[in-house]
């Protein structure tokens, strides 16, 4: 892991810090998106009884080498996300999908991250590199995974993460 971040007001970006504590069931402690139900405003509006399955976003430290050979300059919390991994495929996991983070953390992986139009207000051009399609036609989301806290601990930049898949068969990840 790169970088932890995380952001208590509701903003695109969130300042990295030394480490972010990990609540069981909610998030990211203090920030905005942290709880049981739904934080993000757009599904709020739609219905704010829904589980939250968004609780703490990663996304993947190559994408923004991928995005900087097309001009863009992007650092670790730029893109909202809590975690920033290296290394790790984070968009071949499957649903289900645990995350050991550190010593004691536990995220169950829930789903893509579906890209939204603040990622263009943040760099005009960017929502198309990070949401595109496949040969097929097919929409290919890359800006990172969401989660839930299953255990929580506290995590920091450098500390590992282990995978854990599912059993049976594995269901692809689609948008949450």
């Amino acid at each position: 892991m790169t970088a932890v971040s995380s952001n208590g007001e509701y903003s695109f970006t969130k300042p990295n810090r030394d480490s972010v504590r990990l609540l069981a069931g909610l998030g990211v402690e203090g920030d905005v998106h942290a709880g049981v139900t739904v934080k993000h405003r757009s599904r709020v509006a739609q219905d704010p009884t829904q589980p939250n399955l968004r609780q703490v976003h990663l996304i993947h430290e190559e994408l923004f080498a991928e995005v900087g050979e097309e001009g863009f300059a992007v650092a670790p919390g730029e893109l909202g996300e809590n975690i920033t991994t290296r290394g790790i495929d984070l968009l071949g996991l499957p649903v289900g999908a645990l995350l050991r983070v550190g010593d004691s953390a536990v995220l169950e992986v829930t789903g893509l991250r579906n890209p939204c139009l603040q990622i263009d207000n943040f760099q005009d051009g960017l929502l198309k590199q990070v949401v595109g399609r496949d040969e097929a036609g097919n929409v290919v989301r890359k800006a990172g995974i969401m989660s839930i806290v299953r255990e929580g601990g506290v995590v920091r930049p450098g500390d590992t993460i282990e995978m854990e898949l599912p059993s049976g068969p594995h269901r692809p990840l689609g948008s949450v």
